[in-house]
């Protein structure tokens, strides 16, 4: 009987702790959209103050996230810094996100295409050349033909480098020796 009492009380204890969580659990609130005689309105929902802006979504900047000039077309220019970096980390993205259709040098001739899937248009075209950078932009956002939009998965910032980075693979083809610094052209007359 004596070691009995001990595991008697603590079950009893265990009881009484688990009564005490329940109440937490199922604690009174009220589900979307239901019905409330607190408010004047009868909503239990409240309504957005005028004006708010979820943190994040300000978009001062509309060339920032649409890629549309003041003019309304496509911007010609980037709305950020172009630096080594945004190039950089538009050739990774680049390289992730694109090549498998448009290949690694933006030729439209990437993996998935080479096992039967419908080739895109080379970056390297006259009318690709002659976009500004906000099409490319615009066409990662949106999409364009059998590409689906990049929205939801590739950020403002990396759709732009991605932009700096396609007019990089344009320019690589089509710049003419003499316009290369002195080091780019020994290391090119090397390597033939």
């Amino acid at each position: 009987m004596r070691t009995s009492a001990p595991l008697v009380a603590a079950a009893l204890a265990l009881l009484v702790f688990a009564g005490c969580r329940q109440g937490m659990y199922d604690q009174a609130r009220y589900e979307p959209y239901e019905d409330s005689d607190f408010f004047a309105d009868g909503r239990a929902s409240r309504l957005l103050v005028e004006g708010t802006v979820p943190r994040g979504w300000l978009r001062a900047d509309p060339v920032l996230y649409t890629g549309i000039g003041a003019d309304g077309g496509f911007a010609a220019e980037l709305p950020v810094a172009l630096t080594r970096e945004l190039v950089e980390r538009g050739r990774q993205r680049f390289e992730i996100f694109c090549s498998p259709c448009h290949g690694r040098t933006g030729d439209g001739l990437g993996m998935i295409v080479q096992r039967g899937f419908k080739q895109p248009a080379s970056f390297h075209e006259a009318r690709l050349r002659a976009m500004p950078y906000g099409y490319f932009f615009d066409v990662v956002t949106n999409g364009f033909g059998q590409m689906s939009s990049y929205a939801s998965m590739v950020p403002v910032a990396d759709r732009w480098a991605i932009a700096a980075y396609v007019r990089v693979l344009q320019t690589s083809r089509y710049i003419a020796v003499d316009e290369l610094p002195a080091e780019d052209r020994r290391r090119l007359e090397a390597a033939r």
